[in-house]
């Protein structure tokens, strides 16, 4: 049997499903999900092994049309995983029809994109039967696409055969990683995720998209025990205080919900400690933004 290998970029608008499609696939969290837009801000690679194949997920940010620099940011890192992809799979709410924000999409792979594109129609469990041709034909107009499925990446709907498709169009090679590896980023990283993942679940409004993490410290002290000290940073003054909540209420409760997935994660006891601190208007701040690791790649 011939072995395939290669990277599949899932590139959609935000809020399509594209964290909770990689993983799916890979059986475990690896990307944080949130039913927030924009919840994905980096590239991050989820690794599939199996006896034929090695598929090599990249999660992107939602492809949108961009209100300050974190937006720009986001929106290249999603192009730059279009151009370097083996296969790219364009995810799309099937329940709702085509936006602007999709036709941008199909427009961007249109000039862009010189892999195969599978259309990958998500939600299917939320299409009322009325609405299945109509809206998958709306999607298939939006250009050329080598192949299409309907899926839902929340019951499972579909998976197996979406792929199947994939590995059909993955190029002939062997592993790039390790078979146990699952992804490529590392603890720190995740650990920095999830406790944004924690802030978006129980923050409101527009205090949500203005956080982001730093970890400054991350030692195991033990064998069975990690020290974690990280910064939640905001842009203003009032997001703070909602943030810290009345006598630290809100803090305590974005840090033992991070904590305790943190711990199945590592499979180890964690201490964290987490501070809260302003730089203003951060996501409009070039230099801030590469200070706090947003550094856009040249697409």
């Amino acid at each position: 049997m011939e072995h395939r290998s290669g990277f599949v970029s899932i590139i959609g608008k935000p809020n399509v499903g594209k964290s909770t499609l990689m993983n799916a696939y890979l059986g475990q969290k690896v990307a944080i999900v949130s039913p927030k837009p924009q919840t994905t801000r980096h590239k991050i690679r989820g690794i599939l092994t199996l006896p034929n194949a090695q598929i090599i997920f990249v999660d992107t940010p939602g492809i949108h049309n961009p209100l300050h620099k974190l937006g720009e940011y986001m929106v290249k890192t999603a192009i730059s995983a279009i151009v370097d992809a083996d296969v790219v799979v364009f995810l799309v709410d099937v329940s709702q029809l085509p936006d602007d924000e999709d036709r941008l999409i199909a427009q961007t792979l249109k000039e862009r994109c010189k892999s195969p594109v599978i259309l990958a129609m998500n939600k299917m469990d939320l299409l009322t039967p009325d609405k299945v041709k109509p809206h998958t034909e709306a999607y298939l107009a939006l250009g050329e696409f080598k192949d299409w499925i309907l899926i839902s990446a929340t019951t499972g709907d579909n998976l197996d055969k979406l792929r199947d498709i994939i590995i059909s169009y993955l190029p002939p090679g062997p592993r790039y990683y390790p078979e146990d590896q699952i992804t490529d980023v590392d603890e720190r990283f995740i650990a920095a995720e999830l406790i944004r993942e924690k802030a978006l679940h129980f923050l409101h409004q527009e205090v949500p998209h203005s956080v982001a993490v730093v970890i400054d410290e991350f030692k195991d002290r033990s064998e069975d025990l990690s020290y974690i000290s990280a910064t939640i940073f905001v842009e203003k003054e009032s997001q703070k205080a909602i943030v810290i909540g009345k006598d630290g209420a809100m803090l305590k409760k974005i840090g033992q919900a991070a904590r305790r997935e943190l711990e199945l994660i590592l499979g180890r006891k964690v201490y964290l400690e987490l501070w809260v601190k302003v730089r203003k208007r951060w996501r409009k701040d070039e230099e801030e933004l590469r200070r706090l690791g947003y550094i856009a790649p040249k697409v």
